[in-house]
């Protein structure tokens, strides 16, 4: 039970992050969804950053980990605004700024846990020297 709440919680403060990005971003862009984006892509250096973390062999309480990243970050990104968004860029006609969209938040949310692994490796590493 506690797992669920750790979940919803994390859920519900990911979700308001989202929506004060998007909020944020309205008037840097009103024909591309750079909110979306961008929560997309913070979410996924933070989870390739706690997973990397994890890797490392720095534990992580499960209670925790659900929390930060079944919830929160889950809440943070979204797969289906991300869906929608680029339909409704195609039926208006917009049709390199759907490929765009497809193509950015696939690409630089990749690029963003492959950064976020990185430098939870070099924080570890960081951590470790004798200096």
């Amino acid at each position: 039970m506690l797992e669920l709440l750790a979940v919803g919680v994390g859920g519900f403060i990911g979700s308001c992050f989202r929506y004060l990005i998007t909020k944020q971003t309205e008037n840097l862009s009103e024909s591309f969804p750079l909110g979306t984006l961008l929560s997309n892509v913070i979410a996924g250096f933070f989870i390739g950053f706690i997973i990397g973390l994890e890797q490392e062999s720095i534990g992580i309480l499960k209670k925790t980990k659900l929390f930060l990243t079944t919830g929160l970050l889950g809440g943070l990104s979204t797969f289906s605004a991300f869906s929608l968004e680029t339909i409704e860029l195609f039926k208006s006609e917009n049709y390199l700024l759907a490929i765009g969209n497809i193509v950015f938040n696939l690409g630089l949310s990749l690029l963003g846990v492959i950064l976020g692994l990185a430098c939870a490796k070099l924080t570890i590493n960081f951590s470790a020297s004798p200096f």
